[in-house]
């Protein structure tokens, strides 16, 4: 039985729930195709929770690593496979030091690493592997469980190399200066870890409303996390001196505001202050932007935009040659784990096509956007094409990348049946080659939306990453569930 097209035929109706998006036994994304589905999945439903053929990598086990984590774990234990014993070994570090009396253990399964905790640990590794992203990948969990075949270890390696190339070639740098990571949030912890050497047991300072993990990660792994909305370089000014951070941590743009902050005048008040700037281009991507003259350390989950396939898990890491601090940077970057074989030859074959790609993803999400902006029932567009600081870091012949978000008139019961009723797959993630479309801040900041809300990111808010359909035939598919 082929695949099912997501393009042409969308998991959009209650009957999809749980499908694995894509149709594929990796993906990364699972269908949450009505608003109440997103509700039961945060509220832990059993009839919603079992439905999920999959779910997204970090959120949770690929139900290929809860075969694999069955085979290590003791009654009233949880068990957690991680790629190599020091990544499982830093996620034991982790919830020992959180719950000191906990009862924790490494053990291996099938030439993987496992942690086993105890209950009350238990939350605290679910937010180790949650955060840093460096948890064993399903491919490896079928390989080690032999329902796949391994890969060949100089096909992997080789894989590696074409994929730094071509991100070198997007960058305009040497190829030595990109580290590849099991997930983009890999790439933060390793970014992290290697500024505990130049500025420790300091905390970040995070510019513009992130992604939920991209401040989660310092203010629970590391030493803390301060946000801070302001574009005034004064109280920028006043948050640096006074913290005195280990770095300052923007998205290029944010999610799911899109918007971007003055980084040339951000980065000119943090090294004359010697505090470094770590930047996540994975929304506008490399190859929109050209952040490597300001930023130090760049990080992207190539899981989106980069791969477009939505079936395997990837990040970068690259250090600007730029920076005040490049030596002393590449010498820290040192990876508790690398992606994988079998991930590195999926990323590398599905990324053959990015050039020619993500143009299309950014001119289907800017028509997509100028519509939206024309309904009379869309209260109001956010895309990048409106931040003036995302538009001074653009290459030439550049687009805006393919996410955009909207606020509906009608409020949250308007956004509920719009969601309900629109054409296209419904799930996390981003970057995809057909559209996916979420209530991010319900599934984002569920426990938190009052908080949120103080941010400007209503709880009703729908994002959209928009894919490869004929633009015209998606916005007949909007417009029908806009006038619902």
């Amino acid at each position: 039985m082929s695949p099912r097209d997501l393009l042409s035929d969308p998991c959009w109706q209650g009957q999809d729930l749980g499908h694995p998006l894509p149709d594929a036994p990796h993906a990364v994304s699972v269908a949450l195709p009505r608003w109440q589905d997103v509700i039961a999945y945060e509220e832990q439903d059993p009839i919603c929770r079992n439905a999920l053929q999959t779910v997204y990598p970090r959120f949770g086990l690929h139900p290929l690593l809860q075969d694999l984590a069955g085979q290590a774990a003791q009654e009233g234990w949880s068990a957690w496979p991680y790629p190599t014993h020091a990544a499982a070994a830093a996620a034991q570090t982790h919830c020992r030091r959180q719950v000191p009396s906990s009862s924790t253990a490494l053990t291996s399964v099938s030439q993987l690493s496992c942690l086993l905790v105890d209950a009350s640990a238990t939350p605290h590794a679910k937010a180790f592997w949650q955060h840093t992203g460096l948890g064993a990948s399903s491919r490896q969990a079928a390989i080690s469980l032999g329902r796949e075949p391994a890969a060949s270890p100089n096909q992997g390696h080789e894989a590696r190399c074409a994929i730094r190339e071509r991100l070198a070639s997007i960058h305009g740098i040497d190829a030595e200066r990109i580290s590849l990571h099991p997930a983009g949030m890999a790439g933060l912890y390793t970014a992290l870890r290697a500024l505990e050497s130049l500025r420790p047991t300091r905390p970040t300072l995070q510019l513009g409303f992130p992604y939920v993990d991209v401040l989660k990660q310092p203010q629970v792994v590391f030493h803390g996390g301060e946000l801070l909305q302001s574009n005034d370089p004064k109280d920028i000014t006043e948050s640096l001196d006074r913290l005195d951070p280990a770095a300052v941590i923007v998205e290029l743009p944010s999610n799911p505001l899109l918007r971007c902050v003055d980084l040339p005048a951000v980065a000119e008040l943090a090294h004359a202050r010697g505090i470094p700037v770590i930047a996540d281009d994975t929304i506008g991507t490399a190859l929109n932007l050209d952040a490597l003259p300001h930023a130090d350390l760049i990080f992207t989950s190539l899981t989106k935009s980069f791969a477009g396939r939505g079936d395997v898990m990837a990040g970068s890491l690259l250090v600007s040659p730029h920076s005040p601090w490049a030596d002393e940077l590449q010498a820290a970057v040192k990876p508790l784990t690398e992606l994988s074989d079998a991930d590195a030859i999926a990323l590398e074959e599905a990324s053959r096509d990015v050039n020619q790609r993500v143009p299309q993803l950014d001119a289907n999400g800017l028509a997509l956007a100028r519509r939206l902006e024309q309904h009379p029932e869309v209260a109001q567009v956010m895309h990048p094409k409106d931040c003036i600081h995302f538009k001074t870091l653009m290459r030439d012949q550049a687009g805006y990348g393919c996410l955009l978000s909207f606020e509906l008139k009608g409020g949250e019961p308007k956004a509920q049946r719009v969601y309900n009723n629109l054409r296209v797959s419904k799930g996390p993630s981003l970057g995809t080659c057909f559209t996916l479309v979420c209530p991010y801040t319900q599934l984002a900041h569920y426990n938190e939306l009052s908080w949120a809300s103080t941010f400007g990111v209503p709880a009703h808010l729908l994002r959209v990453s928009v894919g490869l359909e004929e633009p015209t035939e998606l916005w007949q598919r909007f417009e029908q569930a806009l006038a619902g």
